[in-house]
């Protein structure tokens, strides 16, 4: 019978509430037994709807490492935390669940790493949109060899007008970035996972800032953005080719004037076939000379089973995290994967500062 594993939770706002904790609570094997956040308000609220009757509340996230009954971390802080929390985590024994991206920087997202390496204890990202059953169906279709060599990659994080208008998203020392490290690291994240393809060889990319200062009238999702706190880009795009001469374009923005907005959307093209997210799933190619394009039915319209009940992404992403403790696998998503999507956002950001290309010497 699996043990019992005991979590903490770093930072108790959004996306502990809207992602990590509801998966969390239906999982049978785990307590969330510490809760730990600067807005103690907030660790009390997560206690109350998710914890155990004795869990503990912080305000310091070092004074919670300290309790040794604590089997896992959740570090679901602005990305500014992620990297030394992390790396206090893993230093205290616990392994580590750390919200996506992996970092702010390369440099420290090499320092999580090195950390889960030298002490021995797991390390994942949470980057859920694997769990969805396109990118599954489009994995296996990859795996198969059904694509054959895939040699050019889109991948499409496009909102026309949703600028997240709450907590820090706006704030570039905090987030390290906008809608390029918010959405555009999980469409890359799906793209390399697909081509099964981590090592760059130079990228060049632009990040925008056309619409943010706008006074008014956004016409956003959220209302109005304040533009004296919007110290991001609303758009950045970005070109990478691969050791192996493979290409990816990656475009993102939370604000662009653009019909078809799409988030999280991969398109492939291999020397046997191609595959999409543009409309549903998409297969293309030729057979007996002819042109098609399949549409497998997924059934499920995007929601994955388990057991017999439907399973969100994010439930079956906490679902296999904690597999991979309790079973000594790999986790989902490895952050020797996640790194790779840290140093090409990083190196975007460089190469639209600069004017020029970045090339990786490794």
């Amino acid at each position: 019978m699996s043990k019992t594993y005991k979590i903490g939770i770093i930072g108790c706002g959004g996306i502990a509430n809207g992602k990590h904790m509801p998966s969390l609570a239906k999982l049978d094997n785990v307590e969330m037994v510490a809760f730990c956040d600067i807005i103690v308000e907030r660790a009390e609220k997560a206690k109350k709807d998710y914890g155990t009757e004795d869990a503990k509340v912080y305000t310091d996230y070092k004074e919670m490492l300290k309790d040794e009954s604590i089997d896992i971390i959740h570090v679901l802080t602005p990305n500014r935390e992620h990297s030394y929390m992390t790396v206090d985590a893993l230093e205290a024994g616990k392994h580590v669940m750390c919200e996506k991206p992996m970092a702010k920087t390369y440099a420290e997202a090499q320092k999580m790493l090195e950390a889960a390496k030298r002490t021995g204890k797991k390390l994942a990202i949470g980057y859920q949109n694997r769990q969805t059953a396109e990118a599954q169906y489009i994995k296996a279709a990859c795996d198969a060899g059904e694509l054959g060599e895939i040699y050019y990659g889109r991948a499409i994080a496009l909102r026309r007008r949703a600028v997240p208008t709450w907590g820090v998203f706006l704030d570039a020392d905090a987030q390290g970035g906008g809608p390029l490290i918010d959405i555009g690291t999980h469409a890359l994240d799906l793209t390399l996972w697909m081509m099964n393809n981590y090592k760059p060889k130079m990228v060049v990319g632009k990040a925008f800032r056309k619409l943010a200062d706008q006074p008014s009238g956004h016409g956003n999702a959220w209302g109005d953005w304040d533009p004296s706190k919007y110290t991001v880009e609303d758009s950045a795009f970005g070109f990478i080719v691969m050791e192996d001469g493979a290409v990816i374009s990656l475009e993102s923005s939370w604000a662009l004037n653009v019909a078809d907005p799409k988030e999280a959307t991969v398109l492939l093209c291999g020397t046997k076939a191609g595959a999409d997210m543009l409309d549903g799933v998409r297969i293309n190619g030729v057979k007996y000379g002819k042109q098609y394009i399949e549409k497998p039915a997924l059934g499920a319209g995007g929601v994955a089973f388990y057991d017999g009940a439907s399973e969100s992404p994010a439930d079956a992403d906490a679902r296999l995290w904690i597999d991979a403790i309790d079973k000594d696998i790999d986790p989902v998503c490895k952050p020797e994967q996640a790194i790779v999507v840290t140093r090409i956002l990083e190196a975007i950001y460089e190469s639209s500062e600069t004017g020029k290309p970045v090339f990786f010497n490794d």
